[in-house]
C-alpha cells in the first residue's frame, strides 16, 4: 500500500492573535484547516503518526524558544531600574533627610569634602580594582597592562553613570538614582569578570553617599528658597499695613487740624453749643488716633479671614489667614489677582487683639484637614465653610460677629452657566 503525503499541519494564527487579523483572514485559516480535515480523514495510521510525531517536534521547538525567550525578559527586567517620572512622582512621600544638616550651605560644603575624595580615590587606583596575577603571552607587564586599561575603561562607565545621576538628581528619584548605580557595578562585575574586575566596596559606598548628600541638598535648598517666600510675603504684608496704618493717621491728624481751625473760630465768636460740638469731634478723632497707634505698636492684633474660591479649589477647600491691614478686604482682594481664575468669597472677618493666635488655634484644629500636608504655610484646608464657622463658634467665641455659610461666587456661577 503505497504511504500518502503527509499533510502539512495547519499553520498558527498570525501574529495579531486570535481576533487581530480580521474577517478575511479568520475566514481564510477556517478554510485552511477545513482542507486539512479532510485531508486527515484519507490517510492511515502510519502517517497520522508521522505528522503526530512531527507537530510534537515543532511543539517542543517553540516551547523551548518561548522559555528562553521568558529567560532574557526575566535578566532585561532584573537589569532595568524604572525611572519614569510619573511613577516615580506618584509614589514620592514627604522627604526624609538621609543626613540631616543645618543648612544648605553645610550639605554643599560635606558634598565639596565628598568629591575631593572621590578624586583622591581614584587617583589612588583604588576606584575599580582588578586582577593582579593577568598575563598576556606569558607577560605579567603586558597583563598588568591590560587589566589597567580595561580597569580606567569600566571606571570611566561608572563614573558616567554615577555623574549622570547626580546631574539629573530629584530628591524623589534618590533611591532610582541609587538602583541605577547598583545595576551599573553589577553589569562591571559581570563585563569583567575573567580579570576580576569590579568597583571597590568603598569607592561605590562613597559615590552613594554623594547622591544622598545631593538629594538633600536639593531639599534643603528648596525649603529655605520657600521660607525666604514666606518672609517676603510677611514683609510685604508687613509694609502695606505700616503705609496704611501711616496713611490713616494722617488723615486722622489733617481732620484734627481742621475742627481745631474751626474750633478757634467759634470760640472766637463766641458760639459756645457749636464749639462743644467741635470738642467732641476732636475727642473722638484723638481716640481714632490712638487706636491706630495702639493697633501699629500691636503686631498680634488684626484680622482672621475665612474665605473660599469654588471656582479654583472646589466646594469644600476655603483658605485661613491673618491680616494687620485696616480695611482686610483689601488682603482679600490681592489674593484673588490674576494667580487664580476667580475671585475670593468671604466667609467671615474676625478682629481679635491676639489675631496670630486665633488663627494659630484655628489652623491646629483643622492640621488633618490641610491640604498641602507638607508646606504648612500654605494656609488651605479640605472643610466646608459651615464646619469653620462651628470652629469658629468654639473657638472665637463673642469675636464673631458675622458669618456667611454660603459663597457667592458670582463669576463662577455666571460661568458655568455661559
Amino acid at each position: 500500500m503505497p504511504v500518502q503525503e503527509t499533510p502539512p499541519p495547519p499553520r498558527p494564527p498570525a501574529s495579531g492573535g486570535l481576533f487581530g487579523g480580521g474577517k478575511k483572514q479568520l475566514e481564510a485559516e477556517n478554510a485552511e484547516l477545513r482542507a486539512w480535515v479532510e485531508r486527515m480523514n484519507g490517510m492511515d495510521a502510519m502517517n497520522i503518526a508521522a505528522m503526530t510525531e512531527q507537530l510534537r517536534r515543532q511543539y517542543e521547538a517553540m516551547r523551548s524558544a518561548l522559555d528562553q525567550a521568558t529567560r532574557r525578559l526575566s535578566e532585561v527586567e532584573q537589569r532595568t531600574v524604572r525611572t519614569e517620572e510619573v511613577a516615580l512622582l506618584q509614589e514620592a512621600g514627604v522627604y526624609e533627610y538621609q543626613h540631616p544638616l543645618s543648612d544648605a550651605v553645610a550639605y554643599k560644603d560635606r558634598l565639596a569634602q565628598v568629591k575631593a575624595r572621590i578624586k583622591e580615590m581614584t587617583k589612588e587606583n583604588r576606584a575599580v580594582l582588578g586582577s593582579t596575577n593577568w598575563t598576556v603571552n606569558g607577560s605579567a607587564v603586558e597583563g598588568r597592562r591590560m587589566v589597567r586599561d580595561f580597569s580606567k575603561l569600566m571606571l570611566r562607565a561608572y563614573n558616567a553613570e554615577a555623574d549622570n545621576c547626580v546631574r539629573t538628581m530629584r530628591p524623589y528619584k534618590l533611591q532610582s538614582a541609587i538602583d541605577r548605580l547598583e545595576k551599573a557595578v553589577e553589569m562591571i562585575v559581570k563585563l569583567g569578570k575573567t580579570m576580576s574586575i569590579h568597583v571597590s566596596a568603598d569607592y561605590h559606598r562613597l559615590r552613594v553617599h554623594e547622591l544622598q548628600l545631593t538629594a538633600d541638598y536639593l531639599a534643603k535648598q528648596e525649603e529655605e528658597k520657600e521660607l525666604v517666600r514666606a518672609q517676603r510675603e510677611r514683609q510685604r504684608e508687613e509694609e502695606a499695613a505700616r503705609r496704611e496704618f501711616e496713611r490713616e493717621k494722617a488723615r486722622l491728624r489733617k481732620e484734627e487740624a481742621h475742627y481745631r481751625a474751626a474750633l478757634a473760630k467759634l470760640i472766637a465768636n463766641g458760639d459756645a453749643a457749636a464749639a462743644e460740638e467741635v470738642k467732641a469731634k476732636l475727642e473722638e478723632i484723638g481716640a481714632a488716633v490712638t487706636d491706630v497707634e495702639a493697633r501699629e505698636a500691636n503686631i498680634r492684633a488684626g484680622y482672621v479671614y475665612v474665605i473660599s474660591n469654588i471656582g479654583a479649589f472646589g466646594e469644600d477647600v476655603v483658605k485661613i489667614g491673618m491680616t494687620r491691614r485696616l480695611e482686610p478686604a483689601d488682603r482679600v482682594r490681592e489674593l484673588g489677582d490674576a494667580s487664580v481664575p476667580f475671585k475670593f468669597d468671604t466667609h467671615a472677618l474676625i478682629f481679635s487683639d491676639d489675631a496670630v493666635g486665633l488663627e494659630g488655634r484655628l489652623h491646629d484644629a483643622l492640621n488633618d484637614r490641610r491640604v498641602n500636608k507638607v508646606n504648612t504655610r500654605r494656609e488651605f484646608f479640605r472643610v466646608t465653610p459651615a464646619e469653620v464657622k462651628d470652629l469658629l463658634g468654639k473657638i472665637a467665641g463673642q469675636h464673631l460677629l458675622e458669618y456667611r455659610d454660603l459663597p457667592e461666587a458670582l463669576e463662577w456661577r455666571q460661568s458655568v452657566q455661559a
